[in-house]
């Protein structure tokens, strides 16, 4: 509740990104008394076909949840979606991102917020200090996280 409020303001709707952030969302929508809507990845091809499930109006503040950014491609349809919907997306709260370039770069592109609880460093850093890495570790570490695509231990 601290990074919203610190970040953005009270929003008038929280989103769950399916499937991931739903549960997130449900704990946040909950501790602020704001409703909760979810988006899809797309819209269900079956029943109503919505994309968005729950009540929402064109014009609201949203802020969306997630639970993990890797490239952000999967949030992001969140958003636009929204978006479309005539929605103002005030950002996104994530629990963890690995915080590769291409995940900054699409957020930047979408003009949206990311902010998160913690990231990959914080959680290395964690790791070091109860040992359960070696520091000589971190140079492989990193450079999957530079390049996981390609990386080869």
């Amino acid at each position: 509740m601290k990074a919203i409020d610190e970040n953005f303001g009270r929003p008038d709707v929280i989103a769950g990104v399916a499937t991931g952030g739903i549960a997130q969302a449900a704990l946040v929508s909950q501790e602020l008394g704001l409703p909760l809507i979810y988006v899809r990845p797309k819209a269900k091809s079956h029943g109503a076909q919505n994309q968005i499930e729950g009540v929402l109006e064109s014009g609201q503040s949203v802020i969306v949840i997630e639970d993990l950014v890797s490239t952000g491609n999967s949030s992001l349809i969140a958003v636009d979606a929204l978006r479309e919907r005539g929605c103002i997306v005030k950002g996104m709260v994530a629990i963890f991102t690995y915080g590769f370039e291409a995940a900054r770069q699409n957020f930047l592109d979408h003009k949206c917020p990311l902010v998160t609880l913690t990231d990959y460093e914080a959680v290395l850093q964690k790791a070091i200090e109860s040992n359960y890495i070696q520091e000589s570790d971190l140079e492989s570490l990193e450079e999957w996280r530079l390049n996981p695509a390609s990386w080869k231990q």
